[in-house]
């Protein structure tokens, strides 16, 4: 995939160095929002979250976001999430141009969440694996949410 250096606007929110914070990266550039107005956001979400056996610590904006706090922040920001990969299917959508749909999505990768923007990696970095790497599924705001692939790998709108 094409990359495009983008840090969602840390930098120039005052932020530095590097960190854990792809969550707040990706949602500041796919819904257009402030770095540090998405830092703020996910920082509320982590903070009513409940510790568990399981989970140690809450979501923290710079160390990073669990699974169903990010889902809870893009449902409640009015993003649909789209899943493309389910248990026992095995990986059905690459990280490649023409398996995921155009506009503007945010992806879920393997400990990772990025925005995508018309088939261009908008992040700091882009590890798609020479296309091997697995999407398990994307957010994406508005109508057209036809993934653009061929054979065995088409998943449509509504899938499930």
């Amino acid at each position: 995939m094409k990359w495009q250096y983008n840090d969602g606007g840390r930098k120039a929110a005052g932020y530095k160095g590097s960190t854990g914070d792809c969550a707040v990266r990706a949602i500041a550039i796919g819904t257009g929002m402030s770095y540090r107005e998405t830092y703020k956001l996910i920082g509320t979400y982590g903070a009513s979250e409940r510790r568990s056996k399981r989970r140690k610590s809450k979501s923290h904006p710079r160390t990073g976001v669990y699974s169903a706090t990010f889902r809870r922040v893009m449902a409640d920001l009015g993003w649909k999430w789209t899943p493309t990969m389910f248990i026992g299917s095995g990986c059905k959508v690459h990280m490649k141009e023409d398996e995921l749909p155009g506009g503007t999505i945010i992806i879920k990768v393997s400990k990772h969440f990025c925005a995508v923007i018309d088939g261009v990696v908008q992040d700091t970095h882009c590890d798609s694996r020479n296309g091997k790497r697995c999407v398990y599924g994307y957010w994406s705001k508005g109508e057209n949410n036809e993934l653009r692939s061929e054979g065995n790998n088409q998943v449509g709108k509504g899938s499930r």
